[in-house]
């Protein structure tokens, strides 16, 4: 595959370039920049910054570290899937991530902080490839959980994934919410392609 027709790659363009405008409206107005870019109650008032908030960034070290995530997770996930589903997937878990930080925080507190970056996109993809990988199908095979006991394990390793992502300004719902949704989706194998499960069923015979 060329690296222009990489949806990773894809990604990473999208994002450089929405950081640059974000960056030459910051360079004008810090608050303008904020409105337009950033995810904040009420959502509805200006839903543009559900999707453009995903592909956002708060600096260039905010934005170099979720490349660098990305690129790590990015060609693995798409090997095995279309450009389509891997940009509908990273959007709707990145949007489902920012929603779930604002809604809940919203909840507790009067003051809600501006959501914006591609951390609970990102999350969503490893915990896709954690929960979708062969190994995990021959544990979960093996074991034969309850569903019960197979959504306590989501949550447990999910808070302790999130745990290990805790930083001052960090929104940890958002990625929370991520990594769950990538561990479910991972295991009902959203992102495979027919061919691909076919291919599959027909190794296993």
């Amino acid at each position: 595959m060329r690296l222009s027709r990489s949806p990773t790659i894809q990604t990473l363009a999208v994002c450089l370039v929405v950081f640059v405008v974000q960056s030459a409206v910051r360079f004008v107005s810090p608050a303008l920049a904020l409105g337009l870019f950033a995810l904040s109650p009420p959502v509805a008032g200006h839903v543009w910054t559900l999707p453009l908030s995903v592909y956002s960034h708060a600096g260039f070290a905010h934005l170099f570290s979720n490349a660098v995530a990305l690129v790590l997770v990015g060609f693995i996930v798409e090997r095995g899937t279309t450009t389509a589903r891997y940009h509908a997937f990273f959007l709707t878990v990145g949007m489902a991530a920012g929603l779930v930080q604002v809604w809940v925080t919203e909840l507790f507190s009067s003051q809600v902080p501006a959501v914006l970056g591609a951390s609970g996109a990102i999350l969503g993809l490893y915990g896709y490839l954690i929960a979708s990988n062969d190994i995990s199908e021959a544990v979960f095979g093996r074991l034969r959980l309850s569903r019960r006991a197979q959504v306590l394990i989501v949550v447990v390793f999910t808070t302790l994934v999130t745990l290990m992502t805790a930083a001052p300004g960090v929104a940890l719902l958002a990625h929370f919410t991520g990594f769950a949704l990538g561990l479910i989706a991972g295991r009902l194998h959203i992102l495979r392609t027919e061919t691909q499960a076919t291919s599959n069923a027909r190794m296993v015979q």
